[in-house]
């Protein structure tokens, strides 16, 4: 066994007795704050330089798998198709990981030259003594190195002094003086190196980008339809702020209106979001589309704006029970999507004769119309669920006392709720009324095990209307 790793093994002892006796003691607890800082800042240091020994036996791993023949590759002596492969089974990261410490790797190992056998520089020299020094991390290396290749930088002296000016900066000595970066500040600056060693890159590629862009939504299966697509960044950015504002989480407490039981102070802790960030996703995208749909503002269909078309029978939804059928989707639909759907907006009864001749239609207009929003807004001010951010410019009304069972489409029968509370109503446990034209929630049993009714509200202002009259 050779010193370096004889080295790493007395290494790996120390660390791990430093390591359990610090954890098996909690000793953290009792530190400053500074002594927790220092601390965290020396383990990432000397993370920092184990990548650096991964990345060289990665890139080292990858050269001796680059042979034609199979049963002469590295990788293939240990049992894995591939370098990444090869790095995961020992290393026991994730494949993005691994990823990540093969093109660390071979951005900044050294090679040796065909015709002479000499060591020749790495493609980015300076990277690689940041990395070995434990400037940077790996994520750093593959930032800068990512930046920087899809860039058309022809020129080798260009390319070197981004490297060495981007491993200066990671240091603290960038141009702009601006301290020790992050990973993502380090890919800043490599954008905006890139930009200017490749003043016309960004025009051929959104040339390609436009051709390639596309979005396609294939057939509904077992209740879910695939979304499939390229999108453009600046149509990505629109999306992903639409969708950050409306998942934006809001952490604490949640406030009561004035004869709440849950406490003293008229406070709760707001009830943990139970779905995932890719569902929170969807339902952001579902609040999107809803609200275009009803701003007026898109293109018409038929001399109509683009209206979702619920069809069930009318015995099935007194009743409660079927499905219903979604124009434009094959499969069918629980009675909750139905009931959904209807909360919403209008209903035409059609009466068909036995023989399926049309007899009658009928236009139920059950939709709030932009002065009852404005008032249910005032009261409301967002999504009533407690928890919930989602603002009320975002939220559907919903009918509390259902239009079909004789509930009025009336202030005091509708209340503010997003499309992912509004949608699970049926199964998520909250329950609302209204008591005197003011809502009133109850949660779940896990959240309020006495199942307490409390009124609700988040609007500012009667927020402090509230506040001022406890004062007095």
């Amino acid at each position: 066994m050779n010193d370096t790793i004889d080295a790493l093994g007395d290494l790996g002892s120390r660390l791990h007795e430093v390591v359990s006796g610090t954890l098996e003691a909690s000793a953290m607890r009792g530190w400053s704050d500074d002594e927790v800082m220092a601390v965290m800042d020396a383990a990432a240091s000397l993370s920092r330089r184990a990548e650096a020994l991964i990345a060289e036996a990665t890139g080292e791993v990858q050269a001796r798998s680059d042979s034609p023949v199979a049963a002469e590759r590295m990788t293939t002596r240990f049992g894995c198709r591939n370098v990444r492969e090869f790095v995961q089974r020992v290393t026991r990261v994730s494949g993005r990981t691994a990823g990540d410490y093969a093109r660390a790797g071979v951005a900044t190992a050294s090679t040796l030259s065909v015709l002479t056998g000499e060591v020749l520089p790495a493609r980015y020299p300076a990277m690689r003594a940041a990395l070995a020094d434990g400037a940077v991390g790996v994520d750093a290396v593959v930032a800068v190195v990512q930046t920087l290749d899809s860039a058309a930088i022809d020129s080798h002296e260009a390319r070197t002094a981004a490297d060495a000016e981007l491993a200066a900066a990671a240091r603290g000595g960038g141009a702009d003086g601006g301290g020790l970066p992050s990973a993502d500040e380090l890919r800043l600056q490599a954008q905006v190196w890139a930009a200017y060693l490749d003043p016309d890159g960004a025009e051929p590629r959104d040339e390609a980008a436009q051709r390639k862009r596309g979005l396609t939504l294939g057939r509904c299966r077992n209740g879910l339809v695939p979304l499939r697509g390229d999108l453009l960044p600046d149509a990505a950015a629109q999306l992903k702020r639409a969708i950050d504002a409306i998942t934006h989480p809001r952490a604490g407490r949640v406030h009561f209106t004035d004869g709440d039981e849950g406490g003293e102070d008229g406070e709760a802790e707001c009830p943990p979001d139970p779905r995932t960030h890719p569902q929170k996703n969807h339902d952001a995208l579902a609040t999107i589309v809803t609200v275009a749909a009803r701003s007026g503002e898109l293109p018409t269909i038929g001399g109509a704006a683009p209206t979702l078309v619920v069809s069930v029978r009318a015995d099935d939804l007194a009743a409660g029970e079927g499905v219903g059928h979604i124009d434009g989707i094959d499969e069918p639909v629980p009675m909750a999507v139905v009931r959904h759907a209807a909360c919403t907006g209008g209903i035409y009864r059609t009466t068909l004769a036995r023989n399926g001749r049309i007899e009658r239609v009928e236009v139920i207009d059950r939709v709030f119309n932009a002065h009852q929003r404005r008032a249910i807004t005032l009261r409301d001010g967002g999504c009533i669920i407690p928890g919930c951010d989602v603002p009320a410019a975002w939220c559907e009304i919903h009918h509390v006392r259902e239009h079909a069972r004789g509930g009025p489409t009336s202030t005091d029968n509708g209340v503010l709720l997003c499309w992912h509370h509004h949608r699970t109503l049926d199964t998520n446990g909250w329950h609302i009324r209204m008591r005197g034209g003011i809502p009133e929630v109850r949660g779940p049993r896990w959240w309020d095990p006495g199942g307490t009714w409390r009124p609700v509200t988040k609007s500012p202002t009667r927020i402090r209307d509230q506040f001022l009259v406890r004062r007095s």
